[in-house]
């Protein structure tokens, strides 16, 4: 049996949107973009909050850096990696021109300098020297470049190195960008170290490096991501920014100038923060215990699991309700967060998604001798 509660969800927010389930793709024909191609992303839920031609295929110079850095992280993450170890710079690491800091080859960095290095100046050298180092060479790195892309179901992509250089062949889409870039920030926030630097240096200080993005000083909020430019790719920026606890991904593909990619990023960031924000969608009551039969405890207290954040417009702000599906009583044992309902929000009256509801502790089941002291203590009276 289930029974059914209703409570209004009591939002004091100064931003809102519509939740992720029911936000359609806007073209936003209003916005000025500058560029080919754009578009903008959400972090947490992944919702396109706009877009212009984002699955159109085009270079993406060193904006290919984000992949680069995501397996990099991965693999620290997976203990193959650690920022403390040393990468040699290989004669065709040191070769790379483009973009670098001038590695030698034989010079020895760090991971950490070498991420400092890519992150800040899409140093190419640096680049292909974390490839090499973990994978033993650039085109066995690029393999699995390509395998993550199609794990992460970025369709349009096709790499062919791990630096963005011009080669016929290599092309991804905002919309694939802005994959890549979700799974970075969103599952490897540390990197936030390295792509909010604005100066810094390696080599003891000998060599200065200053960041590409110049967002990271100019644009409030903003966390990163990754710039690239070459004649054929044009002027091209993976952009991303955080404020009042939401984070936006903007993909500007195929500018004019470098100046139309950071103020088309900034009017796609500028109308993802007036327009949306991310709000909690709790039940607005305390729970009521579930009855458990045949536990060692007689009731277990249930809980929203996953923190229950949406994605909100303005427009819908106050027009947010809960709707509590519970079950009425669950038969032990009983495992720690095991679904015992379920909260429904809507939006306006619609419902927008449902977040499960489940077992804040477990209850394990009553035992034979335990069966028997229970049924004496009720004959008993106790």
């Amino acid at each position: 049996m289930k029974r059914l509660f209703c409570a209004l969800l009591a939002l004091a927010l100064c931003v809102g949107g519509v939740s992720a389930g029911a936000l359609s793709v806007e073209q936003n024909p209003t916005l000025d973009l500058k560029a080919a191609s754009t578009i903008l992303m959400e972090k947490e839920t992944g919702t396109v909050l706009c877009e212009n031609n984002s699955h159109q295929q085009l270079e993406p110079a060193s904006v290919t850096k984000v992949m680069t850095l995501l397996l990099v992280m991965e693999a620290i993450d997976g203990g193959q990696l650690s920022m403390e170890d040393t990468v040699t710079v290989s004669a065709n690491a040191s070769g790379m021109g483009g973009s670098q800091t001038y590695m030698k080859e034989g010079e020895q960095f760090t991971v950490h300098d070498m991420l400092k290095c890519v992150c800040v100046v899409s140093a190419n050298d640096a680049s292909v020297a974390l490839a090499e180092h973990l994978c033993g060479s650039e085109a066995s790195f690029v393999d699995k470049m390509n395998q993550r892309a199609a794990e992460l179901g970025m369709a349009d992509t096709v790499f062919h190195n791990c630096t963005g250089l011009p080669t016929p062949g290599h092309v991804t889409s905002a919309y694939d960008i802005a994959l890549m870039s979700r799974e970075l920030i969103l599952n490897h926030p540390e990197i936030r170290e390295f792509t909010t630097i604005w100066m810094d240096s390696i080599r003891d200080g000998a060599f200065g490096l200053a960041n590409t993005n110049k967002l990271i000083r100019y644009y409030e909020g903003a966390t990163g991501l990754k710039t690239g430019s070459t004649d054929a790719a044009g002027y091209c920026l993976s952009a991303t920014a955080e404020r009042d606890g939401m984070e936006l991904i903007a993909v500007v593909m195929k500018a004019s100038t470098t100046g139309d990619r950071f103020e088309t990023a900034k009017t796609l960031l500028n109308y993802g923060f007036a327009t949306y924000a991310m709000v909690e969608a709790q039940p607005g009551e305390v729970l009521p215990p579930v009855a458990v039969l045949m536990g060692e405890r007689d009731w277990v207290q249930p809980v929203a699991s996953g923190g229950g954040r949406i994605l909100v417009r303005k427009a819908d702000q106050g027009r947010i309700t809960t709707e509590i599906q519970l079950q009425e009583d669950v038969e032990a044992p009983v495992e720690q967060g095991q679904k015992l309902g379920e909260l429904i929000v809507l939006v306006d009256g619609t419902e927008e998604t449902r977040i499960p509801i489940t077992a804040s502790e477990e209850v394990t089941r009553l035992t034979f001798p335990g069966v028997f002291c229970r049924l004496l203590e009720t004959l008993l009276g106790k």
